[in-house]
């Protein structure tokens, strides 16, 4: 869909690469998609959520950086946007990204700004709790459309704070192509050739749940030998601030303590991108053994189903949205005894690991960038063409 004759320009606001974390990366992509999506026409504009340190990081006539605890710059970038060129600006919200209270700072941007505005919000809950409630309603009814990677994100929003559904589109977590010929090359260079490898990548904290799933492995290598369990990522920026590396040795000590020095493999270290998607590629089964079960967004889980690989998870909201009618690929937190007996039959029983491949490949299938990039690109030439009209009737 063009706007009248043409493709709209889209503003995005959001942290942005080089910064090293998840938003930024999605925007990254998101940004390139819909750019190819558009026929690779100039570049729009990235409003660059950052410190005044990392200045020096967004220096390109495109980036137009925001220090995010200065209330003044969302202001002024509002007024760079409306006399602009820009027809839709894309927002990327999640928590703790904007500066002031529960992030209201944006709340400046967004009710100064007077071309439309597409929100993407990263996480929903099911009871939103205050401060941030108040202020991402606000953020909802400031924004003429919003975006949500969850389906039941939609129902949050209506029945947390009676948005209309109308107002909601739900558009899948981008993923790259799969590439399957360097699945090969890639187990041979970290030595998984003889091995059946589950791998979790994240930032590494508490709330992973990856002591569980270490249990979950002492009791299936009895009868799988050859299992290995690769956990990687560098440990959280905010874990390290408050205790260092102490749940890394933690982990270590009972990888220890339950005989499993040769069943697992630790890779503690920031991973790029292209190196991730191989290092998934190249397992046989991914897990996301998570105790909380209102992840309503997961980029990695998204990332696995996109490369096609079999997954086992625990049913947070996410993963249930992702495997809807194969639930089977679920199970319980803190069950290890069931954890233990489907790995171990997901590895003996042939062809079920391949079953499984199968239907995550379906499920993935939609979730690549160019298809997921085309679907923005549709979306915010519908927002502004709506604006436009609505500009019109009005004069």
């Amino acid at each position: 869909m063009t706007l009248n004759g043409r493709l709209p320009q889209i503003a995005y606001v959001s942290t942005y690469v080089p910064k090293k974390c998840g938003l930024a990366t999605y925007t990254h992509h998101l940004r390139d998609a819909v750019n190819l999506a558009k026929g690779n026409r100039p570049q729009d504009p990235v409003i660059a959520v950052c410190n005044e340190e990392e200045l020096p990081d967004y220096r390109e006539p495109w980036m137009w950086p925001l220090i995010k605890p200065d209330v003044e710059e969302y202001r002024r970038l509002a007024e760079t946007v409306n006399q602009s060129s820009v027809d839709v600006v894309s927002l990327q919200h999640e928590f703790g990204i904007f500066g002031g209270d529960a992030g209201s700072h944006v709340l400046e941007f967004l009710k100064r700004v007077t071309k439309p505005v597409v929100t993407t919000f990263h996480t929903v809950f099911e009871h939103p709790m205050e401060p941030y409630a108040a202020v991402q309603q606000q953020i909802a009814e400031w924004s003429d459309h919003l975006l949500v990677m969850n389906r039941k994100a939609i129902r949050y929003l209506h029945d947390g704070f009676g948005i209309p559904p109308g107002k909601i589109s739900f558009i899948p977590h981008g993923t790259p192509v799969p590439s399957r010929s360097n699945r090969g090359v890639t187990r041979r260079a970290q030595g998984w050739e003889n091995r059946k490898v589950l791998f979790t990548f994240g930032l590494l904290g508490r709330s992973k749940g990856i002591e569980f799933a270490l249990r979950a492995m002492a009791g299936a290598v009895q009868a799988v030998p050859d299992l290995l369990y690769v956990i990687a990522g560098a440990t959280h920026p905010e874990v390290c601030r408050n205790e260092g590396e102490a749940y890394r040795e933690e982990l270590i000590a009972l990888i220890e303590e339950l005989g499993l020095k040769h069943h697992v493999q630790m890779i503690n270290r920031y991973i790029p991108e292209d190196e991730l998607s191989s290092l998934i590629t190249a397992c046989d089964l991914y897990v996301t053994p998570y105790p909380g079960m209102q992840q309503i967004t997961s980029g990695t889980l998204a990332y696995a189903a996109g490369l096609e690989r079999p997954i086992l998870s625990t049913p947070y909201c996410y993963a249930r949205d992702l495997v809807q009618g194969h639930e089977e690929m679920l199970l319980p937190y803190g069950d290890v005894q069931a954890w233990s007996a489907k790995i171990i039959e997901l590895f003996s029983y042939p062809g079920l690991l391949a079953r499984w491949e199968r239907v995550i490949m379906e499920i993935g299938r939609s979730m690549h960038w160019p298809q997921v990039g085309a679907q923005h690109l549709d979306l915010f030439a519908q927002v502004s063409m709506a604006h436009e009209v609505k500009i019109a009737d009005v004069g």
